[in-house]
Formats: structure tokens, C-alpha cells, sequence
């Protein structure tokens, strides 16, 4: 029995903590997809198709979600039956198929995104400073699980070949994105950019040692 004098590990009370939070989220997700009349994990696979104009084959749309290819290519069935989706070719190898999501897609999104959720009021209420220090620590745990090959690179500044921390000296403004030619703040960074590109492992690994001494 757990005690004040015998508490459980501080890693099994902050994955409590997390377990919390992602119900929260889980019933918002629910909620948004309700509205637009799909189900969660369809809602998922349109997030995840934005801003991807190349499209995803279904295996990686599957390995993104963590999710069985058949359970992903019945929902991308299901989209693309309501025309949120659409099959197109794979770049040059015109065997290939990719699904990309289309602009009726797009405008299910945003209209979705009308309201905040209720995990966007909750981080709403956490002070800047802690924001901040939030975004900071998932950067950190993300880079964690895609480098023990968890989940895949995700398109976060961290793993970005544009990236570069703590170029500059002004503390508010202290990295540089060199696809924009453009400096920003810690709140700033991004855990799902459009313009990503991964960096080669190498240069991954050295942008992270700057940016944990920065």
C-alpha cells in the first residue's frame, strides 16, 4: 500500500499523471470527431496528412499512428469514400501510391479547430514560464522514444537539419531557423513542422548535445 512514507516510484507517478492527461485528450479527440461525423482514428490519420503534400503511404501512416495496416487502410477507406482523402502517385516511382488529404479534408480540420479543447484550456492555465518548461520536457521525451525507435522521427525542430540552437545571445530569441533565416524563442520550437527535414543522425546528435547545454 502506497504511504506518505512508502510513495510509489516518481517514473510510475508521473506516468500516472501522463495516463490522466491523455483521457482528457482521448475524450477530445472523440468529441472533435464526433462533431465532423468520423471516429478518432480518422481524425488522426487527417492530422497527420496535413501539410504533407506528398501524401503518406499506408504503412506510414500506420507506423505514425501505431496502429495494424489493415486497421489503417480501413480508415483511409472510409476517408476517402467521403472524399477527405485521395490516392495519389508516389513521387517518381509510379507503382507507388501515397494518400494525401484534400482540401474538403482540410476544411473538416478547421472547422474542427473552431473551439479549444479542454487540454488547450488546461495549458492555458499553467503560467508561461511553465508552458515553456512543459513544450521543453515532451521535446525531450519525443526525442527519447524516436531515437530508441519508439515511434518514428517526428518533424520537431530537434531533429531538423534547419535547426540551430543557441545561435544567438539574446535569451529570448536564442535559435536560429535556417530555412526561414529567422531567430525564435524556447516557446517557439516546434513539434510538428511542415518545413521539417531531418538531419542525418550525426548531425541530430550534435544539434541535441547544443541544445541540452543550452
Amino acid at each position: 500500500m502506497e504511504t506518505p512514507k512508502n510513495p510509489t516510484s516518481v517514473n510510475h507517478r508521473i506516468r500516472e499523471g501522463l495516463s490522466r492527461v491523455a483521457m482528457v485528450m482521448r475524450a477530445d479527440d472523440w468529441n472533435r470527431a464526433k462533431t465532423s461525423g468520423l471516429n478518432p482514428a480518422q481524425l488522426a490519420i487527417l492530422e497527420l496528412l496535413e501539410g504533407r503534400k506528398d501524401g503518406l503511404a499506408v504503412k506510414e501512416v500506420a507506423t505514425n499512428l501505431g496502429v495494424s495496416q489493415p486497421t489503417a487502410t480501413d480508415s483511409i477507406a472510409a476517408l476517402e469514400r467521403k472524399g477527405l482523402v485521395a490516392k495519389r502517385s508516389a513521387g517518381t516511382d509510379k507503382r507507388g501510391v501515397n494518400v494525401g488529404i484534400t482540401s474538403e479534408g482540410l476544411s473538416m480540420l478547421e472547422a474542427g479547430r473552431s473551439s479549444q479543447s479542454l487540454a488547450e484550456r488546461t495549458v492555458d492555465a499553467l503560467a508561461e514560464h511553465e508552458q515553456e518548461d512543459l513544450l521543453i520536457t515532451l521535446v525531450k521525451m519525443i526525442r527519447h522514444l524516436q531515437e530508441t525507435d519508439a515511434i518514428p522521427i517526428q518533424r520537431m525542430c530537434a531533429s531538423c537539419r534547419y535547426f540551430a540552437p543557441f545561435a544567438h545571445s539574446d535569451a529570448a530569441q536564442p535559435h536560429h531557423c535556417n530555412f526561414v533565416d529567422a531567430a525564435f524563442g524556447q516557446r517557439d520550437i516546434r513539434i510538428d513542422c511542415r518545413e521539417h527535414e531531418t538531419a542525418d543522425p550525426a548531425s541530430r546528435a550534435a544539434t541535441w548535445d547544443v541544445f541540452q547545454q543550452g
